[in-house]
C-alpha cells in the first residue's frame, strides 16, 4: 500500500501555527507532496521537526525571490536521487519542480511535487512565462514516461481543467486559470496517458474542489476551483483505490486556502 498526500500549505510556517502540519504528519502518508513552502532549508528543517516530521526524507528547493513559491517533497523511505527544475535553466531557481526516486511497495517510483504560478491573462509577459514552464512541465514527464517506472506528478497546477472543476465558470472566462491554452495541455495529456486520478476517483463532478479564496463566502458556498492534481503514468493509476480531498469542516478550521489531496494506492 502507498499514500502520496499533495498539499499546498499557503507558507509552511504560517500552516504549522494553524496546525496544518501536524494533520500531515498525522494523514498516513508515505510521501507528502508540498507547494509555497515559502521557507529556506533550516526554516523548513525546523517547522517539520515540530510537527513530527523531522526523521522524514525531504527533497526542497527554495525560489530564488524569498518569501515565494518553494516545493518540497518528504518521504518515509530515502531518497535514490533527487532532481531540481523541469529542465530549462530559466526555471532552476524558481522553486517550482523537485522530484525524487523512491523504492515502495508497489516498485521503483519517480515522485515530483510542482507548483505552477497564477498567471495573469492581461500581462502577456507572466502568462508566457506560465506556458514556457507548462511547455518544460510536459516535456519533462514525457522523459519521466521513458524510464518505464511508476511516475507521480502532484501539485498546484493552477488550471482547472474543465466546467466541472470549477464552480464559477461562466464568470472566469478569459481569466487565467480558465484560458483554453491553459486547459488544453492537460487535455494533451491525458491523451498522452496521464491519468487525473482527482476527477478518475471521484467520478465526473462538479467538483470536488481544492481551493477556496479567503475572501468572501466561497467556502462557506463551496464555490471553489479543482486546480490541485495527482497525476500518475497509467501502470500506477491502475492500482489506485482512492482519492479524497481533505476539505475543512469549516471556514475556522482552515490552515491554508488549498485543501489537502490524498490519493491511496495498493
Amino acid at each position: 500500500m502507498l499514500t502520496v498526500v499533495t498539499a499546498n500549505v499557503n507558507g509552511v510556517r504560517a500552516a504549522a501555527r494553524r496546525g496544518g502540519l501536524g494533520r500531515l504528519a498525522s494523514s498516513g502518508a508515505d510521501v507528502l507532496c508540498l507547494q509555497e513552502v515559502r521557507a529556506t532549508d533550516d526554516q523548513l528543517a525546523e517547522v517539520l521537526a515540530g510537527a513530527g516530521l523531522g526523521d522524514w526524507h525531504v527533497a526542497h528547493t527554495e525560489a530564488a525571490s524569498k518569501g515565494r513559491a518553494g516545493v518540497a517533497l518528504l518521504s518515509r523511505a530515502p531518497h535514490r536521487a533527487v532532481r531540481i527544475g523541469p529542465g530549462p535553466q530559466e526555471f532552476a531557481r524558481s522553486g517550482r519542480w523537485v522530484e525524487a526516486d523512491l523504492d515502495t511497495d508497489l516498485g521503483p517510483l519517480t515522485a515530483v511535487s510542482v507548483y505552477v504560478h497564477t498567471g495573469e491573462a492581461t500581462d502577456p509577459a507572466r502568462q508566457a512565462e506560465k506556458y514556457r514552464f507548462l511547455d518544460a512541465m510536459g516535456e519533462r514527464m514525457a522523459a519521466l514516461r521513458r524510464r518505464r517506472r511508476h511516475v507521480v506528478v502532484c501539485g498546484d497546477l493552477n488550471v482547472a481543467h474543465t466546467e466541472m472543476d470549477i464552480k464559477n465558470w461562466r464568470g472566469n472566462r478569459g481569466k487565467a486559470g480558465f484560458l483554453e491554452e491553459e486547459r488544453a495541455y492537460l487535455t494533451r495529456w491525458a491523451e498522452q496517458g496521464w491519468v487525473d486520478l482527482g476527477r478518475t476517483l471521484a467520478g465526473p463532478g462538479p467538483g470536488p474542489y481544492t481551493w477556496w479564496s479567503w475572501r468572501g463566502r466561497g467556502f462557506d458556498t463551496d464555490g471553489g476551483w479543482r486546480i490541485d492534481y495527482c497525476l500518475t503514468s497509467p501502470g500506477l493509476a491502475a492500482r489506485a483505490v482512492s482519492a479524497e480531498v481533505g476539505k475543512a469542516a469549516t471556514y475556522a478550521e482552515r490552515w491554508s486556502d488549498h485543501a489537502p489531496l490524498t490519493v491511496t494506492f495498493t
